[in-house]
């Protein structure tokens, strides 16, 4: 079994904004599988699905915290199903990427970014695999909170559907034929 989370703020305000990219991966994720999403005690909209008959089940799920405060409803879901951290798969946006870029990695530190410092905080663990979605770094001297919570410009709104898909197709390359497989996929 899979848990997988899609990081961002909760609202509408927030739902186009570069720092809810793992929540839109999710969408995306849950529309092939035919997913649907439902209010969960952790305080998260969760679905549970499967890539097939026979495969691993997946937990997709989006916190309903902000993303500093994703911690809590990770752990608790993680509790509440039984799945261990080296099964968590957390999908986010990541300012050290190129835009369009994703990338998969296994532990590791949060390099400031407060949704996984939260979550490794939670979990006591950083040993969680991470599908990292490229939003790339602020123009001039634009604050980073301010370049991650804007949505994305008419420019990147192009070629977002095909990243959200890339990101997709990544979280379902892990759970079908392994991390290092898909590592190698997704980096070559």
């Amino acid at each position: 079994m899979f848990l997988v989370v899609g990081l961002g703020n909760p609202g509408p305000d927030y739902a186009f904004n570069r720092h809810n990219v793992g929540q839109m991966v999710l969408d995306t994720l849950a529309a092939r599988l035919g997913a649907k999403f439902s209010k969960h005690k952790a305080n998260a909209m969760v679905s549970e699905t499967r890539l097939g008959i026979g495969q691993d089940k997946l937990i997709l799920a989006k916190p309903l915290s902000y993303m500093n405060t994703s911690g809590g409803p990770v752990a608790n879901l993680a509790k509440f199903y039984g799945v261990e951290p080296s099964n968590i798969i957390v999908v986010h946006d990541e300012l050290d990427i190129p835009a369009e870029d994703v990338r998969i990695k296994f532990s590791g530190g949060h390099a400031g970014h407060n949704g996984l410092r939260d979550i490794i905080s939670a979990l006591g663990s950083n040993d969680y695999i991470r599908v990292r979605v490229g939003i790339g770094r602020p123009p001039g001297s634009m604050d980073t909170a301010d370049f991650v919570l804007k949505n994305f410009s008419a420019t990147e709104k192009k070629e977002l559907p095909t990243t959200l898909e890339i990101a997709a197709d990544a979280v379902e390359a892990i759970v079908k034929d392994g991390l290092a497989s898909a590592q190698q996929r997704f980096h070559s």
